[in-house]
């Protein structure tokens, strides 16, 4: 039999393994962080509580506790551990896994839980092969994910899944897991004279974004790389942590949810006139190594649907920081950008021109091809001359104000008002003009009809 259906494959741990791998629980009540589903009387905990687990999806990410979660129910509930990753594996290995479940629970009795890390990488033809196991109850399928389920996981998959959301863990909880790690001698640091200060510490959990795999490996390098480690103690300052850190990997993946996430934060910042939301979120994209011009065509993008004419500028301001990026490239370029952001995020807001733009194009799709009024049809040739072409027409600049009575909208459409002025910023006199102009037109209308 292959490893792939030993138990505890994940968590075996060696003296020489990494303390993250190290410090995993061996308990359920060691678990740390997820309060929402795991303390007592929430969901999943009231469910283990009771001596009970359903099949289910850990969406969370990266060191948030998924693989330990997993792991430490089938140790709770005395469940089959077998860990299945959807990274080297497909339908065959799917079969070999189930048909090892079916003969542990026929010879033991013992039902098995098999989790599958990264599930979403499964095609659909792979992830349709566990269907008829999670029906039938024969294993408890528990995967694991970072990207969203309604995306990455198949309907009639998903409909037979509970989904749980794990979230970064927080300052305290990390806190908790230094802390335990620095004392257990048998699996941590306790055995050696580690010195954490007080700044160190706070920054390796700054650092570590919610996840507490990347906090103790953090700890675990500044430990080596203590010249006086090798004969038992560390001096861990915070120093040593920003010597051994180098550079933070911030959670993002550009194509992604937390990609769609994070523009969706900037774009709705801006749209809430905050220019400090606007530039952290900008900032958290780029530090990410999101496309700067990506995100330039995006401001573009606010610039002509929520801001509009309440501040026409605001389409040039967002094109110049996209041609200024061009020209001055990384890191330069991207202060454009940051200009551009506030300027739109401190703006006046207008969606009327994209509200308008919506309602004439829904009109175009839902109704007929209306004729073009004959009178601004353009009379090229006689022929169309005496079909009546031009017949009637006014010319603007001839009449005061140089605005006539005619309506330039076909006939069936001559009521219809697409765009409406809001009270913002420029659109505001836009809307006074508008409406100056149509008394004037009005009375042309009268002085036509007489």
């Amino acid at each position: 039999m292959t490893d792939l259906f030993e138990d505890d494959v994940p968590l075996k741990r060696k003296p020489n393994a990494p303390l993250a791998e190290r410090m995993r629980p061996e308990r359920l009540d060691e678990f740390v962080g997820q309060h929402d589903i795991m303390d007592e009387g929430k969901p999943l905990r009231a469910l283990l509580d009771k001596g009970k687990i359903h099949s289910a999806i850990f969406w969370g990410p990266p060191g948030s506790g998924k693989t330990t979660l997993a792991y430490l129910i089938s140790k709770t509930l005395k469940l089959k551990f077998i860990f299945f990753s959807a990274v080297t594996s497909g339908i065959k290995e799917i079969k070999e896994v189930m048909a090892e479940a079916e003969k542990t629970e026929a010879l033991y009795g013992q039902r098995t839980v098999l989790f599958v890390d990264e599930i979403h990488r499964f095609n659909k033809g792979q992830q349709d092969a566990f269907l008829p196991y999670v029906e039938s109850g024969k294993i408890v399928l528990l995967g694991a994910t970072t990207e969203n389920p309604s995306f990455e996981v198949v309907g009639a998959l998903l409909s037979r899944l509970k989904v749980y959301l794990l979230k970064p863990l927080d300052a305290e909880d990390l806190d908790r897991i230094i802390t335990r790690a620095l004392a257990d001698k048998d699996k941590g640091l306790g055995a050696k004279n580690v010195k954490l200060s007080a700044d160190a510490r706070s920054y390796i959990i700054q650092v570590s974004g919610g996840d507490a795999r990347r906090a103790l490996t953090l700890l675990d390098l500044a430990c080596e790389a203590d010249p006086g480690w090798e004969t038992g103690s560390a001096d861990i300052t915070l120093e040593r942590i920003t010597e051994v850190q180098q550079k933070k990997v911030l959670l993002y993946d550009k194509s992604g949810e937390e990609h769609f996430n994070l523009i969706s934060a900037l774009h709705k910042s801006m749209r809430d006139s905050d220019p400090d939301a606007s530039l952290y979120w900008l900032a958290r994209m780029l530090a990410g190594g999101e496309d700067p011009l990506y995100i330039a065509r995006r401001v573009v993008r606010f610039a002509v649907e929520d801001v509009g004419l309440a501040d026409p500028t605001a389409m040039a301001v967002a094109l110049n920081a996209k041609e200024i990026y061009h020209f001055l490239g990384t890191p330069e370029g991207e202060l454009a950008i940051a200009e551009a952001v506030v300027y739109l995020a401190a703006a006046p807001k207008s969606n009327r021109i994209y509200k308008a733009y919506q309602k004439v194009m829904k009109t175009v799709e839902e109704e007929p091809a209306y004729e073009v009024p004959f009178h601004i049809r353009n009379a090229v040739t006689g022929m169309m001359k005496g079909f009546g072409y031009g017949k009637g027409y006014q010319y603007a600049h001839d009449v005061d104000n140089a605005i006539t009575g005619q309506s330039d909208l076909p006939d069936q459409l001559k009521t219809r008002m697409f765009y409406e002025p809001s009270e913002y910023g420029i659109e505001k006199k836009v809307k006074e003009r508008l409406e100056y102009w149509e008394e004037i037109r009005k009375q042309a209308r009268e002085r036509g009809k007489k």
